[in-house]
């Protein structure tokens, strides 16, 4: 289990030097972009609209020792159908989309519902672990350095009920921002907006992230800007980028793959080398950068912190 336990990482570990060391003390029109403590009474850290740079990051103990995959190639190789369907057209397609401004709407089986601006919404969190350097999978594996906040954190401040067993999320729907939803243009692969959920204790699990950034840097529009879920035990379609919609409800969300292919798309989409994929084998997985394969890990790694959630379940139902 390769974990870091003692919250010693540095920003200097996930920023260039000459990138991590231009901090900014004072947010730019009145953006406040990641969680953290500039000055007494200010719980945001700096990032500007031209610099794109966050400050003041902490770590997370989650954090794993393992090799950094580069920058450049988390940004430039995405699975993001709203702009496109091969990994490189997200990069230049996305750029055309507006992130602010932005409201997100929590509601449903909750006792406080809100509709909150994106600034209001992480001006609001003060969190002492920030980056978060974990092992991630999408068709291919990487170690990223979100930034970031537990998703529990927002989910307590809106007070779900006891009818709270799931949590439903939403994309953006904004065909003229986001060409792959345009009907014809790509085939019209799904039937938009994009839909995710979690069962509530997945969600409430501290691994369970919002993410607003990577690499010490704001979360570039390809990586799904300004906030996206982060779920790193599972496969990547389950992290629902540019969230609007998030939904407490009591009854399982149908998600986007499953309503589109069933039968090799299940709810739960934990990383499970024992059980394969319809079309292929879920045993060896290949990192970005890397030519040969490696042993894929039970939960991608994170056993440790997820496996007694599926305590009595099929492993079968857990892909």
């Amino acid at each position: 289990m390769l974990i870091r336990r003692k919250p010693d990482l540095t920003e200097n570990e996930v920023t260039p030097e000459a990138l991590y060391r231009q901090r900014r003390r004072f947010i730019q029109s009145g953006f406040a972009l990641a969680a953290g403590t500039l000055v007494p009474g200010l719980h945001a850290a700096a990032a500007t609209l031209d610099g794109e740079q966050f400050t003041d990051l902490g770590a997370s103990r989650f954090s794993t020792d393992e090799e950094l995959t580069p920058f450049d190639s988390i940004a430039s190789y995405n699975n993001f159908y709203e702009f496109g369907l091969d990994k490189d057209s997200p990069k230049e397609l996305a750029q055309q989309m507006q992130t602010r401004p932005w409201e997100i709407a929590i509601e449903g089986e909750c006792r406080n519902p809100m509709t909150i601006g994106i600034e209001d919404l992480l001006a609001d969190f003060d969190m002492e672990e920030r980056i978060y350097r974990l092992r991630c999978v999408e068709a291919w594996s990487m170690v990223v350095p979100w930034v970031g906040f537990p998703l529990s954190a927002l989910l307590d401040k809106v007070e779900p009920t006891m009818n709270a067993r799931y949590v439903e999320f939403r994309t953006l729907h904004d065909p003229d921002q986001m060409p792959g939803q345009r009907r014809g243009l790509f085939g019209y692969v799904l039937d938009w907006p994009y839909v995710e959920g979690l069962r509530m204790d997945e969600a409430m699990n501290p691994l369970t992230l919002l993410s607003t950034g990577l690499y010490g840097k704001v979360l570039p529009n390809q990586n799904g800007a300004p906030i996206r879920l982060v779920v790193p035990w599972k496969y990547g379609f389950k992290s629902i980028k540019s969230i609007v919609s998030i939904r407490l409800v009591e009854k399982q969300p149908l998600n986007s793959w499953q309503q589109q292919a069933p039968n090799e798309y299940g709810f739960y989409a934990n990383v499970n080398p024992e059980v394969d994929h319809p079309r292929w084998s879920q045993a060896k997985e290949r990192r970005v950068g890397e030519i040969l394969r490696r042993d894929t890990l039970p939960f991608n790694g994170y056993a440790e912190q997820v496996a007694s959630l599926y305590n009595g379940m099929d492993p079968k139902n857990l892909y």
